[in-house]
């Protein structure tokens, strides 16, 4: 997969990219990561990327033709080209496992009030929120999608199954987990989980899990009926 990222602030993304999953992918070419100074595709000598908004109002807006050029200059016919902003689709992991399956993503960072609307309407193939709450920019909201698609590609965790029983990877929350020692301060690890009995481990898990989505988060069981089912 190749990720390009087109942001004002570039260096946001140093840290983040140097350990962990990130720097994993990345050292073991699963994906090819870029991140684009906006600023780099204007053409004046005080490289401005921003403008008053038409009409009067608080706060600047992101010029569309650094935002223009910048894409033109990475993408691909099989980008897709996501802006991160408060109006767009709230990211989940059906979302992540959708991203997962492209080829090249272009993530458009947007800053201050906002980006001029024609990047939106003429631009952007995709726009996605991370909730509904206002931060200073896309750049962090940026961090939290590729990392969730970054997981999803094979090889890049170090065991396929640990995708697939995390929280939300199948609709529900997971299941209760334990390590050494086996007796904490009197708070024991359950006696079936000691059982090497894999079935009723499976079950157990399975149950647990049901029970805590139907606790913590009972409209994800909404969604799937058939899972609603398996608790009675």
């Amino acid at each position: 997969m190749k990720i390009d990222i087109l942001t004002l602030f570039p260096q946001m993304f140093a840290a983040p990219f140097s350990f962990g999953i990130f720097k994993r992918a990345i050292d073991n070419g699963l994906v090819e990561l870029n991140v684009r100074n906006i600023r780099d595709f204007t053409h004046d000598k005080h490289h401005t990327a921003d403008d008053a908004p038409y009409g009067g109002g608080a706060g600047m807006v992101l010029k569309p033709e650094p935002i223009f050029e910048a894409v033109e200059a990475v993408k691909s016919d099989e980008a897709e080209v996501i802006l991160l902003t408060p109006q767009g689709r709230v990211f989940n992991q059906r979302i992540a496992q959708e991203l997962a399956q492209k080829k090249h993503l272009v993530f458009i960072c947007g800053h201050y009030e906002g980006e001029d609307e024609r990047v939106r309407e003429h631009l952007a193939t995709d726009e996605i929120s991370i909730g509904d709450y206002v931060l200073t920019g896309g750049e962090l909201p940026a961090m939290v999608v590729i990392d969730a698609v970054l997981r999803l590609i094979p090889g890049v965790l170090g065991s396929e199954e640990s995708a697939r029983e995390e929280s939300h990877a199948e609709g529900l929350l997971e299941y209760p987990q334990y390590t050494r020692p086996e007796d904490f301060r009197g708070w024991k690890v359950p006696e079936i989980l000691l059982s090497g009995d894999h079935a009723k481990i499976a079950r157990w898990r399975r149950e647990q899990s049901l029970q805590r989505t139907l606790e913590r988060r009972p409209e994800l069981l909404k969604e799937t009926k058939n899972k609603a089912r398996e608790l009675r």
